[in-house]
């Protein structure tokens, strides 16, 4: 017990009195949450899109430095994984169950009640395709590159502690070693265990929804609480068996059963449609993609509540999950250089993104305007399984589905069961198996209390809400993380010199 820190015990207080006012008090700690919520989104939008946008900025200035050629580790290490499990390992940590909860209907959802255009057109179509690839683009993946940046730099090149404290020590110094540290890794595991919590939530959702068209299953918390408790004793299974064996296994294993849904999925579905909306909105958000990251409607609430609902959760979303990808992504990309590792988190998993949503968004919104069915009537679970059931091969794809939510349930739990120990340890790259096993529970449980005072709906208030301090410290880590940098760049003599010229005698 000597290796437990301080953070462990003050975030497990504030967990456990949580988890005592949602289950005594459910509809209050409902109203509560959503207040909240509400006063967040309403008075600080402005400051989640522009936050988001400077990190994206930050993130390509990086690219194009001279301080890309920085290696986060030793001048002369080499990556610890090959470049394709590194990229399954990062993926499966950052997007896997969002990713299949959603790829239908956030599209769908666009499709029928856009941000500007009239529902149902084929403008909403476009408008709707383009704000999913929004969503899930270059911005999501920014902000989880600056926090994994900032902790893979400080600890592999600077031999610092795996902590997010540790990353501002060029601006606090050894204060960070005390009580200030100490908060600061304290909202860092808080967030964490609310973003993940979320995520399982919305998984068991899914998955009690696939098993409910598949086999008649009923659709209720009661069928959730079992997926949940079976799946956290898998992923506690797989935790114990450390990082190298059941995440990297994992890993693999889903982006094999996400590689066949998709391509699948692009054969049965609607293919020349799927590829001419891929193309066209890929244009049209790289046209739009700075006035999409500015826009807050001020003068429409209409659509500033649009935006609220989406985006402003989706960028929440993002950044309390930041503290468990980024360390986790830190964890894995050990001897990469700054310009490899930000091309391999920011870009390639946005494009792969992008190729899932114009997929499996086309398909739903083709089926939806043939009018064979009527998928905005389905809970946002269950809409997935619905359009399987109207293109061939619809038991393979719905089976497929829930083995791949499953997997990617239980990867993402494992993962942050394994950096929540990490953040509570001191930053031990190899945490107690016991200190694992209290993480693994507790962000189960707080999935069930969160479900079970208000569903989904529950599930995004508290994300938006653990989120909002967590941005905070982000800032300071951009300060902190460019200030190292530039020091070190003077200091390795890194500037871009022009060629010198022959003298004309």
């Amino acid at each position: 017990m000597k290796k437990i820190s301080g953070v462990f015990w003050i975030t497990v207080a504030i967990v456990l009195a949580a988890l005592i006012f949602g289950v005594t008090a459910p509809e209050s700690f409902e109203q509560m949450t959503a207040r909240v919520q509400s006063f967040i989104t309403t008075r600080f939008g402005w400051y989640y899109l522009i936050l988001v946008t400077a990190i994206v900025i930050f993130c390509i200035f990086l690219i194009i430095s001279p301080i890309g050629t920085i290696r986060l580790g030793k001048p002369d290490e080499k990556p610890e994984y090959t470049t394709s499990t590194w990229f399954a390992m990062l993926f499966s940590a950052g997007m896997g169950i969002g990713l299949v909860f959603w790829g239908a209907a956030e599209p769908l959802s666009h499709f029928m009640a856009p941000p500007m255009a009239e529902g149902g057109s084929n403008e909403a179509i476009k408008e709707g395709m383009r704000y999913a690839f929004f969503h899930w683009g270059i911005h999501a993946w920014a902000i989880y590159a600056l926090v994994a940046l900032s902790l893979a730099y400080f600890q592999f090149r600077k031999g610092e502690p795996g902590l997010v404290s540790a990353t501002l020590k060029p601006l606090f110094g050894d204060r960070v070693n005390g009580p200030l540290g100490t908060i600061i890794d304290v909202l860092a595991v808080f967030a964490t265990v609310v973003g993940v919590a979320t995520t399982l939530g919305f998984g068991a959702a899914q998955i009690n929804g696939g098993l409910s068209y598949l086999f008649g299953i009923p659709n209720n918390f009661t069928v959730q609480f079992i997926i949940i408790a079976v799946v956290t004793v898998l992923f506690m299974i797989s935790a114990w068996s450390g990082l190298s064996k059941g995440i990297k296994y994992l890993s693999n294993t889903n982006m094999v059963l996400a590689v066949a849904l998709v391509l699948l999925m692009f054969i049965v579905g609607p293919t020349l449609l799927i590829l001419n909306l891929f193309t066209d909105t890929l244009g049209a958000y790289v046209q739009n993609l700075v006035r999409m990251s500015f826009r807050i409607a001020p003068l429409n609430a209409d659509h500033q509540e649009w935006i609220n609902g989406w985006t402003i959760f989706y960028w929440a979303w993002w950044i309390s999950w930041s503290p468990f990808v980024g360390i986790f992504i830190a964890r894995v990309s050990r001897g990469r250089t700054i310009r490899e590792f930000l091309f391999g988190v920011l870009l390639l998993p946005a494009l792969v993104s992008m190729i899932w949503f114009a997929i499996f968004g086309t398909s739903a919104i083709d089926i939806q305007q043939s009018g064979a069915v009527d998928l905005s009537s389905y809970a946002t679970e269950e809409v997935l399984f619905a359009v399987f059931n109207e293109i061939p091969l619809s038991a393979v794809l719905s089976i497929v589905a829930v083995i791949l939510i499953s997997t990617f349930f239980i990867t993402s739990a494992d993962s942050a069961t394994f950096v929540l120990g990490m953040q509570t340890t001191y930053g031990s790259l190899t945490p107690p198996n016991t200190v694992k096993l209290t993480w693994g529970i507790a962000q189960s449980t707080v999935a069930l209390i969160l479900m079970y005072s208000g569903g989904l709906q529950a599930l995004q208030n508290a994300l938006i809400i653990a989120a909002f301090p967590f941005s905070m410290i982000m800032i300071l880590m951009m300060v902190s993380l460019y200030k190292a940098l530039t020091k070190e760049k003077k200091e390795l003599g890194l500037y871009l010199k022009p060629k010198p010229r022959n003298k004309v005698r």
